[in-house]
């Protein structure tokens, strides 16, 4: 196993973690339900399924983005978080449709809330369960650049301000005694879900179209780019794009064609040596070009991140000399 595949394999921990918080909410919120009959109770109940079935589909995409590159995916399997994310936003637009569909029922026929105050109790415990994982979740995710773990725990903390909203309707209801409350805070209740649904939908989708790398990130890679670059050696065609954890840049580098290879491919490795202390993570492919041939500068197409050279790097870089062949 690879140090990668097993510092992914590490990440499975964290979508047992959800799957225990959905198990456990999903009985609490369901009783809390039971007990007090309330349509906006029920709504958040029937959130946390959603929960549990993202949670186990994210842990299935953990296993398949931690495998190694094989025969097959010569680039690995970084991309299967994204499908993660696209089922979980999926279950969120059934969920809330359900939602939907039990608070119409219930306003047009309202009925009365039992033993509100037990049943709100519950409904508080499962939102601290749901607090609590959620903020796991998440800064795991954005330490480990897993838009699986964000994407959880970012519905997990959905889920808990679904529930707060749930609790405040229900308490209204309470205090004012007009039931039809209840009902339109389960339908205020979908419409939250179902933003969060697209939002995740968009992302994964964003994804799986090779999205580059933020304008901030390609910002800096530029900046590290150049400051390698010299009156000798050049870069252009800089692209970038983001798999899952993983993310990708390739440029062309050009050189003087009276360099031997063994020259070139020595600053070609000065610079990718730079990047990778830079940006750990990264994954370069370099083209290596002649910049004294024409068809060097007509070979990219597309767009590309521009690189602006550094006075001080201009004047400040050596070229490195010449290595003896032994």
């Amino acid at each position: 196993m690879t140090a990668t595949s097993s510092s992914r394999k590490h990440l499975e921990k964290f979508a047992w973690l959800s799957i225990a918080a959905a198990l456990a909410t999903i009985g609490l919120k369901t009783g809390a339900w039971w007990i007090t009959d309330s349509v906006g109770l029920l709504a958040d109940a029937a959130e946390s399924i959603v929960n549990l079935v993202a949670a186990v589909a994210a842990l299935i995409a953990l296993r398949v983005a931690g495998r190694a590159a094989d025969d097959d995916h010569h680039f690995g399997h970084s991309k299967a978080e994204y499908f993660s994310a696209a089922i979980e936003g999926a279950m969120i637009f059934v969920a809330a449709g359900f939602i939907v569909w039990q608070a119409i029922g219930r306003l047009l026929d309202p009925q009365p809330i039992d033993q509100v105050g037990l049943g709100l109790a519950i409904s508080v415990v499962a939102s601290i369960i749901n607090g609590a994982v959620a903020f796991v979740l998440i800064r795991a995710g954005r330490r480990h650049r897993s838009i699986t773990l964000r994407a959880d725990g970012q519905h997990l903390l959905t889920d808990v301000w679904t529930s707060v909203g749930v609790l405040v309707g229900v308490a209204l209801v309470v205090i004012t005694g007009i039931e039809v409350l209840d009902p339109l805070v389960a339908l205020l209740v979908g419409v939250n879900i179902l933003l969060t649904g697209w939002r995740l939908l968009n992302e994964s989708g964003t994804g799986l179209m090779d999205a580059a790398l933020s304008p901030q990130e390609n910002a800096d890679l530029a900046d590290t780019i150049a400051a390698q670059c010299t009156d000798e050696v050049t870069v252009h065609g800089l692209r970038t794009r983001v798999a899952g954890h993983v993310s990708f840049a390739e440029f062309h580098v050009l050189v003087p064609g009276a360099w031997s290879v063994r020259r070139a491919h020595d600053v070609v490795e000065d610079i990718e040596g730079v990047i990778a202390e830079q940006h750990p993570g990264l994954r370069v492919t370099v083209h290596l070009e002649p910049r004294e041939d024409p068809r060097s500068y007509d070979d990219f197409g597309g767009y590309e991140v521009p690189i602006e050279p550094l006075p001080e790097a201009q004047s400040g870089t050596d070229v490195p000399a010449e290595k003896e062949t032994p």
